[in-house]
C-alpha cells in the first residue's frame, strides 16, 4: 500500500481498491471505503497509525465485499462508526444480503466467500451524518445506492460508477445493476467539475471524459450483442454462454452470479426499452425481439 497527498486534507491509499483519507484535523482521519479483507484493514491500520492519526470513520462508497472488507478489524480496533447510503447501510449490516441477491436465494458454500460476502459492522446513514469538509452525492446504477464523496480539496472519490481501461479491455463485463441508472450517471458525470478523480479501481485522474466514453460504448456495445442474439427465441443461460464465448471468458461460481446479474440487468433494461420480449416456452423461460 502506497499513501499519497493528493490535497491540503486529502490523501488516498492506493490498493486494488483504492481507499480515501481525510484529515479532519491534526489527529483524526476519516476512511473512502476499508478494502477487500480484515488483511486490508489490518495493513490500512499500521499505514494510518505510522502517520500519528486515529481513525474517526469510514464512509463507505457502496457495500460490496472487496468496499466494505476491512469494516470490522477497523471498528474493532479503533471504535470508528460506519457511514453508508440507504440500502447500502442494509447490505453493510448484514452482509449475508450480496450473496443471496446475486444468486437469487441462499447461496451455497462457495458463494459464501470473502470475495461475495464481507463480515458485517453496523453503519450510521450517510444521508444523516457527515463530516464536516466531505459531501456525498449519488452515483446509482453500478449498485442501488452508491455514492461519490468530494473532501473540501476538490478531490472525488467515485466509487465503482467508472471501470478501467484495463478491466474492460481484459474482462469486458463488469458488474451493473440497473443499466439505466448506470448510463445516467455516466451523463451526470460528464457535467461535474473536481480537481482530481478517484475512481476505485483506477489511477487517479483529473479527467474523466475519455474513461465515460470507454464505460458508456462497452456498455452500448453488450447492449447490442445482446440484441442481435435475441434475433431467435433464446433463454438466459444460452444468453449467458455466448456473451461468455464472445468475450472468451472462463466461468466459475462467482462469475456465474455477478456476471449472470449483470446480463439479467441488461435484459431488464432491454425489455422496458420494448426492444425484446419474454414468454415462456415448454416451462421455459425465453427472450426474443420484439422490434
Amino acid at each position: 500500500m502506497e499513501l499519497v497527498r493528493v490535497g491540503e486534507k486529502t490523501y488516498y491509499i492506493k490498493n486494488p481498491t483504492n481507499i480515501g483519507i481525510y484529515k479532519a484535523d491534526d489527529e483524526n482521519v476519516y476512511l473512502i471505503d476499508s478494502g477487500n479483507d480484515k488483511d486490508a484493514g489490518k495493513k490500512i491500520l499500521k499505514l494510518v497509525g505510522e502517520q500519528g492519526w486515529k481513525i474517526k470513520g469510514i464512509i463507505n462508497t457502496h457495500s460490496n465485499a472487496d468496499h466494505i472488507g476491512g469494516n470490522q478489524v477497523i471498528c474493532d480496533r479503533t471504535g470508528c462508526d460506519v457511514y453508508a447510503c440507504e440500502i447500502e447501510k442494509a447490505f453493510t449490516e448484514y452482509p449475508m444480503l450480496e450473496p443471496s441477491f446475486l444468486y437469487g436465494g441462499y447461496p451455497f458454500k462457495d458463494l459464501r466467500n470473502k470475495f461475495l460476502m464481507a463480515k458485517g459492522t453496523k453503519a450510521v446513514n450517510i444521508t444523516t451524518h457527515l463530516p464536516d469538509g466531505l459531501k456525498y452525492f449519488s452515483l446509482k446504477g453500478h449498485f442501488f445506492d452508491m455514492v461519490g464523496i468530494r473532501t473540501s480539496d476538490d478531490v472525488v472519490f467515485l466509487g465503482d460508477a467508472l471501470f478501467s481501461v484495463e478491466t474492460i479491455t481484459k474482462y469486458h463485463m463488469f458488474f451493473i445493476y440497473d443499466v439505466r441508472e448506470f448510463l445516467n450517471t455516466l451523463d451526470y458525470l460528464e457535467g461535474i467539475e473536481g480537481k482530481l478523480f478517484i475512481p476505485s479501481h483506477c489511477q487517479a485522474v483529473d479527467d474523466i471524459k475519455d474513461l465515460i466514453l470507454l464505460n458508456r460504448n462497452k456498455i452500448n456495445e453488450i447492449l447490442k450483442l445482446i440484441y442481435e442474439y435475441c434475433k431467435n427465441k433464446v433463454t438466459f443461460d444460452e444468453i449467458l454462454k455466448y456473451v461468455f464465448d464472445t468475450y472468451s471468458l472462463t466461468m466459475n461460481a462467482n462469475q456465474y452470479v455477478l456476471c449472470g446479474s449483470t446480463v439479467r440487468s441488461y435484459l431488464s433494461y432491454l425489455c422496458d426499452e420494448g426492444r425484446i420480449a419474454y414468454g415462456f416456452d415448454e416451462n421455459k423461460m425465453i427472450w426474443k425481439q420484439a422490434c
